[in-house]
């Protein structure tokens, strides 16, 4: 049987989603605890490669077993083997049909950033920090530029592996919530970094020293080297990922966002 999980993690407490022999990463820790519940070893197959320090309120995950077993148990008992700082959110049973990662739809990322003269101890890790204030309306209007089918080769990495540079982004919105600046964006697929080189760009924009029209300038150019650094990522969130009407996941594949976002 194949099993699809939502899945919630702190990514400041590993190192990066995927795989590695040091076996201190999400998927890892996930995989030896889901091997304990199926008596056998278990393969997850992600719709996102968080990189470390990035986190997840809404990654979902696949894995093939033969053991059966209620959902609860790859729920409830999973958990009892998993460290503090991750979660298995819900399960459900999936068709053959289903891949997490090349069915997947949309992804949305959400970044938060305080901006204050101190940088933040509580939420040191989960929060993005600039020192200086931000104009949150130039920025949105910057951002507005993101929307459609574009080349978004000046916010891919170097390292990046993608085939093709060029993505729908079906949403960009900068809005403060409180005391934090919310990132949000919705795309079909995104670039090694991409999220990240946004954020340093429109941090640019928000700080005065770039116009808000310089971001559209930018990702016409189609350069990285004329960006801005690539933001740290503290404050970035993996908080949904959709697919097609034919696997219905639990909230779309959508787990928890308002309520925890609304706390910080």
């Amino acid at each position: 049987m194949r099993i699809a999980l939502g899945i919630e993690y702190a990514g400041d407490a590993f190192e990066g989603w995927q795989s590695q022999p040091h076996g201190h990463t999400v998927q890892d820790t996930v995989e030896r605890a889901l091997g304990f519940i199926a008596g056998e070893p278990v393969r997850l197959h992600a719709a996102g490669r968080t990189d470390t320090g990035v986190h997840a309120t809404a990654q979902v995950a696949h894995f093939d077993t033969e053991a059966r077993r209620p959902m609860t148990a790859w729920v409830r008992g999973a958990n009892t083997w998993l460290p503090t700082g991750v979660a298995i959110r819900w399960a459900v049973e999936v068709d053959e049909g289903f891949h997490a990662r090349y069915l997947a739809r949309e992804r949305s990322y959400r970044y938060l950033l305080f901006d204050a003269p101190v940088r933040p101890a509580v939420l040191a890790g989960r929060v993005g920090w600039f020192h200086l204030p931000l104009d949150v309306e130039k920025m949105a209007v910057a951002a507005a530029q993101l929307c459609g089918e574009h080349d978004f080769s000046s916010f891919r990495a170097a390292s990046c592996q993608a085939k093709t540079p060029v993505r729908i982004m079906s949403k960009a919105h900068v809005a403060r919530e409180g005391g934090i600046i919310a990132l949000d964006f919705s795309a079909n697929g995104f670039l090694h970094h991409m999220v990240r080189n946004l954020v340093g760009a429109l941090v640019a924009v928000g700080k005065g020293e770039q116009p808000p029209q310089w971001l559209g300038e930018l990702l016409a150019c189609r350069e990285r080297a004329k960006g801005a650094p690539t933001f740290s990522p503290d404050g970035l969130y993996l908080c949904g990922v959709s697919y097609p009407s034919r696997w219905p996941l639990p909230e779309d594949g959508y787990i928890m966002t308002k309520p925890y976002f609304a706390m910080i």
